[in-house]
This record gives C-alpha cells, sequence and structure tokens, in this order.
C-alpha cells in the first residue's frame, strides 16, 4: 500500500487545548497548519472537554471585585515556595516567573477577546498546611468548565477567517519523528487508510503527559508517596500514553522530572467505567473525618481538602492498604461534596448562575444519591454499626475496627458540643479558617457533628490514589523549542501543554498551585505559535 503523503509549514501533533491555542495563533498571524490527531474529530479538545476549568490568575477584574489586592510578584513567591524547585529546574523557574508576569494579558485578557468568561466568585485552594501555597484565592472557574473554554476556541479555529490556511488529519496516530541533518522535519505513523507521512518546517508537539499509562506511571512513581498502589485508580484517558516523550529521546530532546506528578487523594470507582480502573477524583467534604483502613481518625494532623493536595497523597499512599475512608452524613454530602470535571458540574457547564446559587444554598442532593445508588466505593447506612459492616465487607481485608471508629467520632463530636470557644482540634480550627472567605463559607458546614441524628443517613467513601497529570516532560525553552542535553534547540522540533510538564519540563515543581494546567496549554502553545511566527510575547 502507497504510504500517504502530507506537506505543511507548521504541524501542530495533538488536538487538545495546547493544540488548537497553538493552531489557532498561528492562523492569527497568517500562518499555515496542519492539526493532527489520534482521536476523532468528534472528540477534539482532549482532556479539557473533561475538565472542570479552574485557573490560576492574579490581577483579575474577578480578584478586585471580591476585595483581592494581587501582584505578579506575590504569585512568583507563591509558586516558588510551593514548587521547591531544584538547581536543574532552570527553564522550570524561567517559565513560573514568565506565567506570573503574563497570566493576565497572555490567558485571562486573551480568553475574555474570545468570549470565554469566569464565575463571579473566586475559590481559594492550594492554601498549604503551613501557609506554604497561595496566599491569596486565585482560582478562576471558566463558566461552561473546560469543555466550554476548548469547544469555543475549537469553534473559532475551525470557522476562522483563514481556514483556507488550515488542514487537519483526524484518527491519525503518530509512531515516529521525521529528522535530516539534526532537524525535525515532520512525522510518521498510521491513519485510516494505512501509512502516513508528514513533512513540515516546524513540528510543535501538543500530545500530552504519560499519565493514562499506568505502567509509565509505575515506573516513574516517586516513592515519596509510598509505593506504587495495586489499588492506583486511572483519572486519565489511556491515549495519554506518553509515546512521544520517547521518540523525543530518540531525536536527542530532553524530557524531564517524569517522577513529578499531579496525582489526587480523594480517587474513587467510575460509576460508569470507559476503561480497567477508570476513577473518578472527588473534591472531598472537608468536614468529613477522614479515617485510616482501621476506622482511626487519620493524624495528628487531620487531612483537610484545600490546603496541600501533594500532603494529602503522601498521607494516603503510606497508610496500611493505600486507601482511606471518609466518614460523614448526608448534611455535609449535600453541603460539600463534589466532582471535579465537566459533566459533573452542570450549572457550571452549562452556566446556569441562579440555579448553582440556589444548589449552593440548598445543597446537591442529586449528586448525593447518584453516588450513593452507582458508586461501589460510596456507602450509606443509618447507624454506626450497620456502617461499619459495610465498610468491612467492602474493603475485605480485615483491618476495620468498629469500637476504634466509634470511639474516634464520638470524641469528635463531643469536642463539637463543647461550643466554638473550646475547639481544640486542627480540623475544626482549619474548617473555622475556611469559613472566613466567603465563598468557602457557602460551602462549609458551620461545625457539623457526624452522628447528628437529623443530618443522617451516615455515609462512608472509601479513597485511593487516582493518577491525573504529569508535572514533568519534554524540556523547553521560553519560546517552547525542546532543548538537548547540551542545553541546545533541537532545530524544527516545540513541545506544548503537559507534553512539556506545562512549560520548562516542570513549570510547578513538585506542587501545582492547581489551577496551572488548562492555562498552561494556552501560555505554552500561544508562545510556540509566536516564535514560529517570529513574534515574542516579551
Amino acid at each position: 500500500m502507497t504510504k500517504a503523503q502530507h506537506a505543511c509549514e507548521t504541524l501542530v501533533i495533538g488536538a487538545g487545548l495546547a493544540g488548537i491555542s497553538t493552531a489557532l495563533e498561528l492562523l492569527d498571524l497568517g500562518r499555515s497548519v496542519l492539526l493532527l490527531d489520534a482521536a476523532p474529530r468528534s472528540q477534539c479538545g482532549g482532556q479539557a472537554n473533561d475538565a472542570f476549568g479552574g485557573m490560576l490568575l492574579c490581577g483579575t477584574p474577578e480578584q478586585k471585585r471580591n476585595g483581592i489586592s494581587d501582584s505578579p510578584q506575590l504569585l512568583l513567591e507563591d509558586w516558588c515556595r510551593a514548587a521547591l524547585f531544584q538547581q536543574d529546574d532552570l527553564w522550570a523557574r524561567r517559565w513560573a516567573e514568565a506565567y506570573a508576569t503574563r497570566n493576565r494579558i497572555d490567558i485571562y485578557d486573551w480568553l475574555r477577546a474570545r468570549g470565554v468568561g469566569f464565575f463571579p466568585a473566586v475559590q481559594w485552594v492550594e492554601r498549604g498546611n503551613h501557609g506554604d501555597g497561595n496566599s491569596l484565592p486565585r482560582y478562576h472557574v471558566a463558566w461552561g468548565c473546560g469543555r466550554g473554554v476548548v469547544q469555543t476556541l475549537a469553534a473559532q479555529l475551525f470557522g476562522h477567517a483563514r481556514q483556507a490556511q488550515l488542514k487537519t488529519l483526524f484518527e491519525h496516530r503518530v509512531t515516529g519523528l521525521l529528522q535530516c541533518d539534526g532537524a525535525v522535519v515532520g512525522c510518521w505513523g498510521q491513519g485510516p487508510q494505512g501509512d502516513f507521512e508528514v513533512r513540515a518546517e516546524h513540528v510543535v508537539l501538543c500530545s500530552g503527559g504519560i499519565n493514562g499509562n499506568l505502567e509509565l506511571v509505575r515506573r516513574h512513581w516517586d516513592p515519596i508517596y509510598g509505593p506504587c498502589p495495586e489499588n492506583l485508580l486511572n483519572g486519565t484517558d489511556p491515549r495519554a500514553d506518553g509515546a512521544l516523550h520517547e521518540q523525543v529521546r530518540v531525536v536527542g530532546g530532553q524530557v524531564v522530572k517524569l517522577g513529578q506528578m499531579w496525582n489526587y487523594a480523594a480517587g474513587i470507582a467510575h460509576p460508569q467505567p470507559q476503561y480497567p480502573g477508570h476513577g473518578i477524583s472527588l473534591i472531598p467534604a472537608r468536614s468529613a473525618l477522614w479515617l485510616e483502613p482501621s476506622g482511626r481518625r487519620i493524624g495528628p494532623l487531620p487531612l483537610v481538602t484545600g490546603f496541600d493536595t501533594h500532603d494529602l497523597c503522601k498521607r494516603i499512599g503510606h497508610l496500611p492498604g493505600q486507601y482511606g475512608w471518609q466518614l460523614l452524613n448526608w448534611r455535609i454530602a449535600i453541603k460539600e461534596l463534589a466532582v471535579s470535571g465537566t459533566d459533573a458540574n452542570p450549572l457550571f457547564r452549562d452556566r446556569k448562575l441562579l440555579r448553582l446559587l440556589w444548589q449552593t444554598l440548598t445543597g446537591n442532593r442529586s449528586l448525593a444519591r447518584e453516588l450513593i445508588e452507582q458508586c461501589p466505593d460510596v456507602l450509606a447506612a443509618d447507624n454506626l454499626d450497620e456502617l461499619a459492616r459495610s465498610m468491612a465487607a467492602l474493603a475485605d481485608d480485615g483491618r476495620l475496627d468498629p469500637q476504634a471508629m466509634r470511639a474516634d467520632v464520638q470524641r469528635y463530636d463531643a469536642i463539637i458540643d463543647r461550643g466554638p470557644a473550646l475547639h481544640n482540634d486542627e480540623q475544626l480550627r482549619r474548617l473555622q479558617q475556611l469559613r472566613q472567605w466567603r465563598s468557602d463559607r457557602m460551602r462549609t458546614c458551620r461545625f457539623q457533628k457526624i452522628l447528628d441524628p437529623r443530618a443522617g443517613p451516615l455515609m462512608a467513601i472509601r479513597t485511593r490514589l487516582i493518577s491525573r497529570k504529569s508535572m514533568g516532560g519534554m524540556l523547553t525553552d521560553l519560546q517552547s523549542r525542546i532543548l538537548n542535553h547540551q542545553g541546545q534547540v533541537v532545530p524544527g522540533l516545540y513541545a506544548a501543554g503537559e507534553a512539556a510538564g506545562f512549560g520548562g519540563g516542570g513549570i510547578s515543581g513538585i506542587r501545582s498551585l492547581e489551577g496551572t494546567f488548562l492555562s498552561n496549554c494556552i501560555f505554552n502553545g500561544r508562545r510556540a505559535a509566536r516564535a514560529i511566527a517570529n513574534r515574542p510575547l516579551e
């Protein structure tokens, strides 16, 4: 069979948010582009279609309307404190500096000009266990969630005034990069009609990370999280398999820091799994008690979401069995429990502001009911003894001690009964702090006892680590050009988005301030396009 031959000025491999942003910027600059992806056209947008849509931004009108006085310098200080950059993280640090300086102009303003809006309340996530996270609320949720962002940009790409300069190849999987005289000049692979080859002056890899490939995840797993769990869930499409990372190495490019990942500690089995080990990531209830497999409360520092996701993963990863239990009740669940993702948040997805405000005030009963009815990791019962029996049966490992669990729960409830002036408990202190910020106050119960008979039924959620994002990747300079082991540019080769560790092979270091993933797909992609067109963003 004859190999299909294609030629173009710039080849963009991957039609996720990074690829779409790159291609759109190239068309805006009058350049021609071929956009290629292994998935069908109907799945254009990749993982951004499923993302919640949060972005870390500073100096925005939303911050100002919420009384937040932020600055690029403060953002950078927080970023570096959380990232714990190492001596060899030169380009990662430079990308962080560029992001802190230009995120308002190059991401927020660019999106707003293209019709993407943001929810008016700014969220305060990743505060750090010891003040070593976000000093201020910076998490902006895009109206329409991740799907709204990427599909808005995709519509503008495919309906562009210069659409004659755009070609697409969907259902084409790249298996290798073409190289001539040290420069990357295209790719080859398999399409619906057989082998194909693309020749290009510039190649931009927007092919995602490695975290859909649990074999690679296990190979690069950082033991700081304990041994890689046998019960590890997969929250990333298996097509994010890291195959092109190896091809970058073949042509001499550097791939670094693959052990730096952004996983989550509150993974549960997906109610309708699409692949083996498929999981979803909860936004865990803050007023729930997070328990060891024995049923004892995790401590002495309790686990409370919203402060340090990296630490939560470390703590769960070192427990016996590498899982935990969240113990809560119906009142807590409908007020605080959420699931990350576009379709799990239909009111954000569909931009229903009034209904969202009403749900915040009255509780998300439909989500709690759906989880109880459809997810095997979510249990409900009318009393603690019945719930303990269900927990023991689900775990089936003999670790649960119902008497110890009851003692810890009763002790916690007794502290609440004493009143706020006598709340000598770190979780209650953190809940009090959370409730000082008005957005969190609306979503956080006011010192809710677990065994309150008016708040039932009781619920228990088995939580496991879930594989999500690669924070290491292809090493790139500030023009998104891939560098070799001598620190020199690999001619013709660029990377953007998760493939590049969202910039510089690891822009977030070991800990993200959260909301740095979608935004950096845009930031990286636009820089790659402008470098190709010789129109730098500086």
